[in-house]
């Protein structure tokens, strides 16, 4: 595996013009998810400037833009509030721990090649994801929007403090949030070829705060602060033993979540670009920024979609759009970090809570009924499980219910390719010859004939189908349009052999090949099965059997087809 990104400098126009458009993009957006998640504005500067800078470095997806996003600050809020809340002079410091720890699982996920399997999930359970946390993001800015500090306890703190924060809003600063929002929804799409909707109304914001709201002697008007230039300051690795098994839970949430939004964001990336991405090594590029950032005081972060497609509609293309997007914002942390000071807390707010509205999945949730009412109530279950209890046990649960309908689904249909017959009812497909033979044998020959992938929610249909015919002298188990036998199925065919062996019965296995094969010796089933009874064709298997029943019934040895002889039916019918 190439350890780093191929940079290569035959776009470099595109990719300049792109990385600096991500730069102004980001910027906005890096103080108000810093703010948002209570590690400050200083943590999201960083947080742009280190997870941009190394996930470009060593991703595996050349056009992609990393920093923080709105799922990723999602958890960071709430693991920096539930550990300061347990331990407020370590809080800060075993939650930048955790961000490192995420990096590092997401590096586990990638050498254990993980990549492909992330993203397979059902869309209802992703939209329904994205919408609860958009959610969360919108709930979370109410306070600063109306001038107050976000109340403990995420959503249903605000919910329990909604009327005391009406009741004390601040109408200088609630109505920045508002001509804020009013910029960034009735931004003219012309104009963002110029300058991106999210700078202009923190500009326009913040020079409202300082040369009208001067003066207002109501309330002073919250603000960012002053943001100390320089580089940051090294985090060691804190942690206590009462405090290691949550951090641990919270890291490996933090990492799959960062996970299934950056190969989500690939996918947007491999659309806009005509290329593939490379999923594996995206997530140890992902990790590794994410460790580095955590080590140096910054938040989470993973590909964030609309700075990658702000920067590929820029004409960037490669990792080293990337790169110069971080250059320019590490430009303005070092150098002109004390410009900010004079941001709003209520404008940064509103950027941030416009963002929660774009991620709710407002297209899919206006549908989803008239696809189907499970799909409706997969989506507000995930919903309001993410919301109100977790963002884990909402992916799980979400996944757990929509995986059951999906195999209720599926053992409906292969139920219908599990057939049982001792004669020619047209159930299935027979050549005249292997019809002959089945009749010739009056009902004594029992045909088990199963096609298709045998999950195990088809065990019911086989022991089922099986039991229903009981007068028969010879089973014949046809698997020769088997692919894939799973362990249940595969169980309950060797229920039905063991059921017909112990009742002196002959039993002739057909078409068992490769896996399948395999699975069945594996299971000790060749143990029940003489050698001879094992055959490739489903005519000689049919022809085999005829002989057990005529033998059985008294017929002259010398007139039965010998096994293995593959006779014909003509010798058969004498």
């Amino acid at each position: 595996m190439q350890i780093t990104n191929q940079i290569h400098f035959r776009n470099l126009k595109g990719d300049l013009f792109g990385g600096l458009t991500a730069a102004v993009v980001a910027l906005p957006m890096a103080l108000a998810f810093g703010i948002a998640s209570g590690a400050g504005a200083a943590a999201g500067l960083w947080g742009a400037v280190l997870v941009g800078f190394f996930a470009a470095l060593f991703g595996g997806t050349p056009s992609l833009i990393s920093e923080p996003t709105g799922p990723m600050t999602v958890i960071v809020t709430a693991v920096i509030a539930e550990l300061i809340a347990r331990d407020p002079d370590k809080g800060l410091a075993m939650a930048f721990t955790v961000v490192m720890m995420a990096g590092i699982f997401q590096i586990l996920f990638g050498l254990l090649r993980l990549g492909k399997y992330i993203t397979m999930l059902p869309y209802n359970v992703i939209s329904g994801f994205m919408t609860g946390i958009g959610v969360i993001l919108i709930f979370l800015q109410i306070g600063p929007f109306l001038g107050q500090p976000t109340p403990a306890g995420g959503v249903l703190g605000v919910l329990r403090s909604f009327p005391t924060l009406l009741e004390n809003l601040s109408p200088w600063e609630t109505g920045l949030g508002i001509i804020t929002l009013v910029i960034l929804f009735l931004y003219p799409r012309a104009w963002k070829k110029f300058a991106p909707p999210q700078l202009v109304a923190l500009l326009v914001g913040t020079l409202i705060a300082l040369f009208f709201l001067q003066n207002v002697e109501i309330r002073t008007i919250a603000t960012i602060g002053e943001i100390k230039p320089g580089l940051p300051n090294f985090q060691v690795p804190t942690f206590t033993m009462e405090e290691l098994r949550l951090m641990f839970v919270n890291a490996i949430v933090l990492a799959i979540i960062g996970c299934i939004d950056c190969l989500l964001t690939c996918l947007v990336s491999d659309s806009l670009t005509r290329t593939e991405h490379k999923s594996n090594k995206e997530l140890i590029g992902q990790g590794v920024a994410n460790l580095i950032t955590g080590l140096c005081g910054g938040i989470a972060g993973s590909g964030a979609t609309t700075a990658t497609v702000v920067s590929i509609q820029a004409g960037g293309r490669t990792a080293l759009a990337g790169i110069f997007r971080a250059l320019v914002l590490l430009i303005v942390v070092l150098w002109a970090a004390p410009l900010t000071a004079g941001i709003p807390l209520a404008v940064l707010a509103a950027i941030v809570l416009k963002v929660g509205i774009n991620i709710i999945d407002w297209s899919f949730l206006q549908r989803v009924h008239k696809i189907s009412w499970k799909a409706a109530g997969i989506v507000y279950s995930v919903v309001l499980l993410t919301v109100f209890v977790d963002l884990m046990v909402a992916v799980g649960v979400g996944v757990f219910i929509a995986n059951i309908l999906t195999i209720e689904r599926l053992d409906e249909l292969q139920s219908h390719s599990v057939k049982a017959i001792t004669d020619d009812d047209d159930q299935i497909m027979l050549t005249d010859s292997e019809k002959q033979v089945l009749d010739l044998a009056n009902g004594r020959v029992l045909l088990f004939h199963l096609s298709g992938p045998m999950i195990f929610g088809v065990a019911k249909a086989i022991s089922r189908e099986h039991n229903a015919i009981s007068n028969y002298d010879v089973l014949i188990m046809d698997l020769g349009e088997v692919p894939v036998l799973g362990v249940t199925s595969s169980l309950a065919i060797e229920n039905a052999i063991q059921e017909a062996v112990d009742l002196g019965r002959e039993v002739i296995v057909v078409g068992a090949a490769g896996k399948v094969k395999n699975r069945l010796e594996k299971l000790g089933i060749a143990g029940l099965i003489p050698g001879d009874h094992w055959m490739g064709d489903r005519l000689t298997a049919l022809q085999a059997g005829l002989a057990f029943v005529r033998e059985k019934q008294g017929y002259p040895s010398e007139r039965l087809p010998q096994l293995g002889e593959n006779p014909t039916v003509e010798v058969d019918l004498g």
